[in-house]
């Protein structure tokens, strides 16, 4: 007894030499197959048709008092063909260290945006590249943003836009970010993109303000993304600089959700499902509507609906069909929309439209 006591004081007198940490290995390898029907026929064996495939290291470290060291390393996969997501990126995804205090959460790095966010949590296919998914109008597989503030265009602008040098809108680097605790359901997020473009202090920069509510069954996120990039070149002194506001909300009662959103007055999105035992039936709509600088990109009306059957908490069989509808109005080199890139040959200028079956499996770990 006297041997247990004494640990006990030990460990009273040295609290700091007791703190508890750990480092996670956590992953998600998600793989299926896609027929898709246009103006001509491909069968695709594709990576993250419901979630990104990716492998990652998160770690925490409670220091005492309510404060925590955190951090995460998280790397996109291309799981049918063994490479890296994001441009090859090592840790695409997301990186970043934070210190999570009573007072709120700092961290710095490589980190998500609200528009990912947005996209993502209240999205019945979200963000990836299958269903009909946010990925047609959130800044993914050559959405609109952040372009329609300037052109993102070779031929009109000579250095990057916000998009490249930030990062973002989706993912932004070299940024830090500020989240508040939550006050009764309420939580707000300002994150800064650097830009680090020497002599570009202010004209370099991404804002990203945001403000969420969790309560009564009610989720809703507001934010807007203030996207700002030099162009010194091209156009003396000039700027590209594009604003992005957007709005999202899922309601759940009982079995059933109902969940939308609307990105800065050019998409909109509308979806639902409903649960029963181990399966899940879901339909969306999805809307897009170019900018004026994107001419190339007619309006894309996506309607689908898809059924997920959960084996265990970490495996689970989905599928989706999918009415990718593209306007006809679209100028210069037709290239389609529908959530993943287009392969080639697959639309033309005459016949745009999409129909897209798919089968995967998705496992966590």
């Amino acid at each position: 007894m006297k041997y247990t006591l004494g640990a006990i004081a030990l460990a009273l007198a040295a609290p700091a030499a007791f703190a508890q940490s750990s480092v996670t290995l956590y992953g998600i390898v998600d793989l299926d197959g896609q027929y898709l029907s246009g103006h001509a026929k491909q069968v695709l064996v594709s990576s993250g048709g419901q979630s990104g495939s990716r492998i990652g290291f998160k770690g925490s470290e409670d220091l005492g008092s309510g404060y925590f060291a955190d951090f995460v390393l998280e790397g996109g996969l291309n799981v049918d063909t063994g490479g890296s997501g994001q441009g090859g990126q090592l840790f695409g995804r997301q990186a970043f260290g934070a210190l999570r205090t009573p007072f709120g959460t700092a961290s710095a790095g490589r980190q998500y945006s609200s528009i990912y966010t947005q996209t993502g949590d209240f999205s019945e296919f979200a963000n990836t590249s299958t269903g009909a998914t946010t990925a047609v109008i959130g800044g993914f597989a050559g959405g609109y943003e952040p372009v329609r503030g300037g052109s993102a265009s070779a031929t009109t602008t000579s250095t990057a836009t916000g998009s490249s040098l930030n990062g973002g809108p989706t993912r932004v680097n070299n940024s830090v970010r500020y989240t508040t605790p939550s006050f009764s359901g309420f939580k707000a997020s300002f994150l800064a993109g650097a830009g680090e473009v020497t002599g570009g202090t202010t004209g370099t920069r991404l804002f990203d303000y945001s403000v969420r509510y969790t309560g009564y069954g009610l989720d809703a996120l507001l934010s807007y993304v203030d996207d700002k990039a030099a162009n010194g070149t091209t156009v003396l002194n000039s700027q590209t600089k594009v604003g992005i506001t957007t709005l999202s909300a899922a309601y759940t009662i009982a079995a059933f959700k109902v969940q939308a959103g609307f990105l800065d007055g050019k998409g909109f999105w509308l979806g639902g499902d409903y649960k029963f035992g181990q399966n899940v039936v879901r339909a969306q709509w999805v809307e897009n509507k170019p900018g004026k600088n994107v001419t190339t990109l007619g309006k894309t009306d996506a309607f689908g609906v898809g059924y997920e059957y959960d084996f265990s908490k970490r495996t689970n069989l989905y599928t989706s069909l999918t009415r990718f509808k593209n306007d006809a109005s679209a100028s210069g080199t037709f290239t389609g929309r529908i959530g993943g890139s287009v392969p080639t040959g697959l639309t033309t200028v005459s016949d745009r439209s999409v129909n897209e079956f798919a089968l995967g499996v998705r496992h966590a770990f």
